[in-house]
């Protein structure tokens, strides 16, 4: 063979190989047929109606003081003020938390009132600061509630009693979901817990007719 028909032989050989090269990365694209015909890809499921990257507000640069925010606010029912005392030296029963819940430009503030004795919750409410004041968007007055900050969500925690249920063993639980929007917290989400009766529980406490 002359030089000139190995170099053509050689030529050809080079562009068959380039060739099947290529089709085989076209069979490994995201849009070919190739390995990923072994399964889709595993991808973050993004729930309808939550943005995917929202995150959390900034820590604030100062704390409230939940409690002369509650007892200033018309909206805070007397009894829960009138549970506003304090448990010890310095110390009021209110849990606070800071996070984004309403798209804000400063982080909202969750404040639950507890009694002193068994720290059961007596009132729940979320604040939204709006022109340096801070205003009351949300409020629950009931026996037994908690409010936490869920992923920008709104999550409320009730203690269920039935008939004869003494305060610490209540018979479930209602787990409420919210989402701002509209300006005002919507129910997305219930869910009812029921707590098992196979565990002895206290007989309700019967005053002495003596």
């Amino acid at each position: 063979m002359s030089k000139g028909h190995a170099s053509l032989a050689a030529g050809s050989t080079v562009l068959a190989g380039l060739a099947a090269f290529g089709l085989l990365a076209a069979g490994c694209s995201t849009g070919g047929t190739g390995t990923r015909d072994e399964g889709a890809a595993v991808t973050t499921p993004v729930e309808r109606g939550v943005p995917p990257n929202k995150a959390s507000a900034v820590p604030p640069s100062e704390t409230v003081d939940a409690v002369s925010l509650l007892r200033g606010d018309p909206k805070v029912s007397p009894r829960i003020k009138a549970d506003l005392k304090q448990c010890g030296e310095g110390t009021y029963p209110v849990d606070t938390s800071y996070g984004d819940l309403t798209d804000g430009a400063a982080p909202d503030v969750v404040i639950n009132v507890m009694t002193c004795g068994d720290a059961v919750g007596v009132g729940t409410f979320v604040y939204r600061e709006k022109d340096r004041a801070y205003e009351n968007v949300f409020a629950a007055e009931e026996p037994a509630v908690y409010s936490t900050i869920d992923r920008g969500e709104l999550v409320v925690t009730q203690q269920v009693y039935a008939k004869g249920d003494p305060m610490s063993y209540p018979s479930g639980e209602d787990v409420v979901t919210y989402s701002w929007g509209d300006g005002k917290f919507s129910e997305r989400y219930r869910v009812r817990n029921d707590y098992s009766r196979a565990a002895p529980r206290p007989e309700p406490s019967v005053a002495d007719d003596g």
